[in-house]
Parts: C-alpha cells; structure tokens; sequence
C-alpha cells in the first residue's frame, strides 16, 4: 500500500475512531455524571488535567518522526534505528524524573487545591495515584505514534486507535451498568492504554523494519535531537498552560463546579479539534520530502488540505454555534448551561488555525521550532494572566475568553513566521482558502441561527436530530453550490462512484 493510499484509509480510520469516541462521549459523559456526581466528574477531569501536565512526550515523539522520515527518505534504516536508541536514552532518564516530581506533588495536594472539601482532597488523592502510576508505566512507550507516522503506517496507527475506543467502550459499559463508581473508570482508562501501547508494539514489530539500537551513542547526533526536542518542549510546556492547568486555577479560586462546568466544554473543544485535525499528522512526512524536493509545492498543499478542513471544521463550528446550546441543555442538563457559551469561545479560534497546519508541519520539517516555540511561550504567558484575573469573578468562563484571546494570538504569530521564515506568501493563502467560503459560510450561520433559535418546537431529542440533519443539508447544498471547487467535489464523488460501480458490477 502506498503512501497516499495509506493516507486515504487512514483518514478514513481516523473519523471511524473519532466517531466511536464522540458518540461514545456523548453517551457515557451524561450517564457517568449521574452514576458518579458532578463534583466527582470534577474530580476526575481535574486529575486527568493535572497528569497531564506534567507527562507529556518533550518533543521527542515529533523529533523521531522528523529524523526518522528523513532517514528513511536517504533510505538509511540503520541510521533510523540508531536515532530511536538516542531517543529512549532520553525518556529512561526522564522517566525517573517525572517519577520524582509526581511523588513530591502527590503531599501538597490539600495546599494547591483549597477550594475542595476534605472529603474530595481524600478521593483526588487515590485517582492521581492510579493515573500516575499509570504515567510512568506508559511514558517510555510516547515514540510508537512518531515511529509508525515516520514509516506511514497509518493504517495500522488507527486501527489500533480504533481499538482502544473499543476496549474503553465496552469496559466502561460493563463498569457502568454494574454500578462501579469513580476508581473503577479510572481503572478502565489505565488498562486500556497499556493494552493499546502493547498493539502497538506488536505492529511496529511485525510491519515495519525498525529496531531499537540501545547501543549506539553520538554525541554530535545526540546534540541535535536534544536540540530539535528541546524546543518543541517548550512549546509543549506552554500549549498546558492552556487546558490542562484551567482546572487547577479553577480549583483555587472557584471549586469543583466550575471545573466541571469547563469539563464540558473541555470535551466538546477537544472532539471539534480531534475530529477536525485527524488527517493533519500525517502529513508530515510527505512536507519533509517536500521541503528536500520540491519547496514550490508548499503553498498548493496548503491551500488544498486547508480548503478541505475549512468544509470540515466549518460544518463543525457552525453547526455547534447553532444547535450546541440546545444540545447541551438535553445532553448534561441545565445545570451546565455556562458551558454553551465556554465552548463557543474555545472552540472559534480553531476555525483559523488548523486550516493552516500544513505551514505548521512545515516548521517542523524545516527546523524551525524555535520560532515556533516562542509563540507558544507568549500564548501561554498571556492566557495565564488573563485567566488569573479572569477566574475569579467570571469562574469558567473568564478561563473561556483568555484561552480563546491566547489562541487567536498564537495563529497570527504563526502567520508571521509562515512568511518571515519559511517563504509562505499568507496572504495568497487566504485568498485562495478562506474568501471564497466567507459568503456561503455567512449565509449558512445567519439563516441556521435565526431558525433555530425561532423554531416553535418544543424541545427533545427527536426535534434535536431533526434540526441536526437539516443543518447538514442545508450546509452540504450550500457548500456544494457556491463553496466548493472541482477538486474538492471529486473528493466526494470519486469513492461513490466506485462503490456504485462495484454494486452494479
């Protein structure tokens, strides 16, 4: 299979398992909230977010996909292993560390978290042990996704990713409708990510070439991925301070229901960008060979994927703007009205930026994180100052405006260095890309908005899903007529007609 055959699957295996995880979202995150409390679902987003925080892979997964995708285009396997050796002497050493840093935090739980009972203090304590132990079991394993994109197995990458939709699914199902309560979930997401971690292995194993060299050590090579890593850690430091470290100001100045207020629009801003960004890291290869072939072919990529996800993510965003407050309302209760309005605000920054994630890539292949980095270091600066004197008056939703203020900060930076440092006229960009959909996509938002906010029917579930299909209707037959190029229709009519003629056939 090749490499764009391998894209097309794994695209399509990509929506299959961020389908299984929105629906599953959808079903489960009410029915746990009644099983376990909304002070507990506070509990556990906030400390699925402070794990988070502080595991994550340092810039090491992106460093082996970069290095390794660049060997395997020189065709030198052997060098491709030696890269993985240097890159897990790196995370056994940080293992320890991190394994450190939570056991010390783990004794000033009850100082950081003031605004939680005694009683919530006792049960975080036993949910971060789970998760962090969990963390350092898992944490060596972060490179298999940079391993498998790097040798674009993309295929196999999501079908593993469908698998353990599948493993958390049915766990949870079981969990649930026996009655078990909050350690018992945790549980469930522990024992399916080690599970998952193990397929994984098994694939890279037996599909693909690569071996870990433990042996090997260079000094100059080693430089150069602490070098490549180490700022697209601090990229990575900063992107938590977006999220993952809300819920802890959130703990401090308002308490557990606020943060389960932003819980849920944590969950609705992360399927809008995991839904909208599911073909994005696969790209990455294909730029790097781009970058060392044939650089004029940048700006066409860009516009052409770019096109596509704004289809894609507009249909998203448009249709959360006007069907989310009613779906909220029927999906979690009254009770998490504010969070219509939370995830409104976090949501919309994305609309510009991840169109423009081929230039993202591109940075990466180019080495120019630095830059990147340094965007990222003043998104979060800002966010948390803005989020500080925010919380305390306006609780979730004043988090809500500083991300959303940090977000929009970030991609015009980044738009300055897509022309300063890499050579991407931006603005050629946008006019290929974003004006043509302006007007199809306005008359889409205007017209959704009014009608639903003015439709007579009463509201439930049935009058929901009406309102849903016709908004995809209406957006479909709106973006097929004055949205959409040739190119981007045959996206679409391409497979049908395959599938037609092989059912005629």
């Amino acid at each position: 299979m090749n490499a764009s055959q391998q894209i097309k699957l794994g695209a399509v295996m990509s929506y299959v398992a961020i389908g299984i995880n929105i629906i599953s979202g959808l079903v489960y995150t009410p029915w746990m909230i009644r099983s376990i409390g909304r002070e507990n679902f506070g509990l556990y987003t906030l400390a699925l977010s402070v794990i988070t925080l502080f595991v994550f892979d340092f810039g090491l997964s992106a460093a082996v996909t970069r290095f390794i995708a660049k060997y395997l285009a020189e065709g030198r396997q052997d060098k491709a292993n030696n890269c993985l050796g240097l890159v897990y002497r790196l995370y056994f050493i940080i293992d320890l560390v991190l394994l450190l840093l939570l056991a010390i935090l783990y004794f000033f739980i009850p100082q950081i978290y003031k605004e939680l009972t005694p009683e919530e203090v006792e049960k975080f304590k036993v949910i971060y042990v789970m998760v962090s132990v969990y963390s350092v079991l898992s944490f060596p394993f972060i490179p298999v996704n940079g391993v498998l994109t790097a040798h674009e197995k993309f295929v196999q990458l999501k079908v593993c990713d469908v698998a353990h939709k599948l493993m958390i699914v049915g766990a949870m199902t079981v969990c649930l409708l026996l009655g078990y309560g909050l350690y018992a979930l945790v549980i469930v997401n522990v024992s399916s990510g080690l599970l998952t971690i193990a397929l994984k292995l098994w694939v890279i194993y037996f599909c693909t070439p690569q071996r870990v060299n433990f042996s090997y050590y260079n000094r100059s090579e080693f430089g150069q991925v602490v070098s490549y890593s180490g700022w697209v850690t601090v990229m990575q430091v900063a992107q938590r301070f977006i999220f993952n470290i809300a819920p802890s100001i959130l703990g401090y100045f308002s308490g557990s229901a606020s943060i389960a207020i932003l819980g849920i629009a944590m969950t609705i801003e992360g399927y809008t960008y995991t839904f909208s960004s599911a073909i994005n890291g696969m790209f990455l290869p294909r730029v790097t060979r781009i970058v060392t072939n044939d650089p004029n072919e940048l700006l066409p990529l860009m516009v052409r994927v770019g096109r596509v996800q704004i289809l894609v993510i507009g249909a998203i965003v448009l249709g959360f703007i006007c069907l989310g407050q009613d779906f909220i309302q029927l999906w979690v209760g009254e009770k998490f009205r504010e969070s219509y309005l939370c995830a409104v605000l976090i949501v919309l920054p994305s609309f510009l930026h991840l169109p423009q994630e081929i230039g993202s890539q591109t940075i990466y292949a180019m080495n120019r994180v630095r830059h990147l980095s340094m965007v990222y270091v003043g998104m979060a600066v800002l966010n948390v100052l803005l989020a500080l004197s925010l919380a305390g008056s306006l609780g979730a939703l004043g988090i809500c405006i500083s991300v959303c203020v940090a977000y929009l900060f970030r991609t015009v930076c980044m738009d300055v260095i897509f022309f300063k440092e890499i050579g991407i006229d931006v603005l050629r960009f946008f006019r290929e890309s974003f004006v043509p959909m302006l007007l199809p996509l306005g008359i889409i938002l205007l017209t959704a908005f009014f009608a639903v906010r003015y439709n007579p029917l009463p509201l439930n579930w049935i009058t929901f899903l009406l309102e849903a299909v016709v908004f995809v209707f209406f957006f479909s037959s709106v973006m097929w007529s004055m949205g959409m190029n040739k190119y981007e229709k045959q996206l679409i009519t391409a497979p049908l007609r395959k599938v037609a003629g092989k059912l005629m056939g």
